[in-house]
């Protein structure tokens, strides 16, 4: 996986007009079942360049966010990313799902465009030579996290585990660094169950298999609509068993859907809510005005991943494409848009 830098050398758009527009890409799952993740992460991104071109844009140009829905489906999301090439978009910010990213990076590394994803944290990305950058690690620092904090902070020595294979390049990568850092620590993992997400998915059924083995705690790994309803249904066969989820659950979207069922439960963040800091309560603030709603972490990351678009086309030096800014980390830390939350920033994308 290359470094910032290498992405401010691919930004180079030798003989354009400065009244034509600087055209972004951005890819995410706006349709289907769980399309609350990929439209969050649309409106971070929108937000972003709109407030840049309030500013006057880059360089005398504007800026212009050419969207693409991936549907969920890698077929889907390959034709859309041939018909950004085909437009000659440079950057793409998107997906926002692992599954997504490792379909449509074959066709991305033939061409010269860059590929910034706000969320993808596969570790079978990680360390690739490849056109992906990420804004934010993988999950092996957010999993081992979690199996700390459920053996040490919560006293959890034993979890069944349901997680949805629909999106098995970050399911799978969470489950698997959970499962070495709980183990490592002493906990046990008591059983594994794979399903896949649709409107038919029987979690009645999981959940018992579930609560079968007695488990201290019930992880689930799965998006918002799909944690929900495991939850609920966990909560009528046993209303007292500790609940938890990975980082993928934490849309908007889920509180409304779990209502009470979410009670007490431990949902892990990419983002710090109590966040008091003048830069987040901007941004948080303009977020709410402009689309009427939470950025939750999905809008969050997809503003970070935009403003550094961005700010790599505002740093390109005119006329000289090989040259790039004398710390690419830098960069990256000063677009932090928010301070102490879980959604760190790298200087190298190691990177759902």
């Amino acid at each position: 996986m290359r470094t910032v830098a290498l992405l401010l050398v691919s930004l180079a758009l030798a003989g354009c007009s400065r009244k034509e527009p600087i055209r972004i890409g951005f890819l995410a799952g706006l349709s289907g079942r769980v399309a609350d993740l990929g439209a969050a992460g649309r409106n971070g991104a929108m937000l972003a360049v709109e407030q840049r071109n309030a500013a006057g844009g880059v360089n005398g140009r504007q800026l212009e966010l050419v969207v693409r829905d991936d549907g969920q489906d890698p077929e889907t999301a390959i034709k859309a990313v041939k018909e950004l090439i085909d437009q000659k978009v440079e950057l793409i910010v998107g997906p926002m799902t692992s599954s997504i990213a490792v379909a449509i990076l074959p066709e991305i590394n033939l061409s010269k465009t860059i590929l910034l994803s706000p969320t993808v944290t596969s570790t079978a990305l990680t360390g690739k030579d490849d056109n992906l950058l990420r804004v934010i690690d993988d999950t092996r620092s957010y999993a081992s996290k979690s199996a700390r904090y459920q053996l040490q902070e919560l006293g959890h020595r034993s979890v069944a585990v349901l997680y949805d294979q629909s999106n098995a390049a970050y399911s799978e990568s969470w489950l698997g660094d959970f499962v070495v850092e709980f183990e490592r620590l002493g906990g046990k993992v008591l059983s594994t169950q794979a399903f896949r997400s649709g409107s038919s998915t029987p979690f009645s059924g999981l959940a018992r298999e579930a609560l079968a083995v007695r488990p201290e705690v019930v992880l689930v790994i799965a998006n918002a609509v799909d944690a929900a309803m495991i939850f609920q249904q966990v909560r009528k066969i046993k209303p007292g068993v500790p609940l938890a989820a990975s980082e993928w659950a934490s849309t908007e979207r889920f509180a409304e859907l779990a209502g009470a069922s979410a009670e007490g439960a431990m949902i892990s963040q990419f983002i710090d809510r109590n966040d008091s800091s003048a830069r987040y309560r901007a941004f948080s603030g303009a977020y709410r005005e402009r689309f009427g709603d939470e950025p939750g972490f999905a809008g969050l990351a997809g503003y970070d991943a935009a403003q550094v678009a961005v700010e790599a086309y505002q740093r390109r030096r005119p006329g000289t494409p090989s040259s790039r800014p004398s710390s690419p980390s830098a960069i990256l830390q000063g677009l932090s848009s928010r301070s102490g939350s879980i959604l760190s920033v790298t200087p190298t994308a190691q990177a759902t």
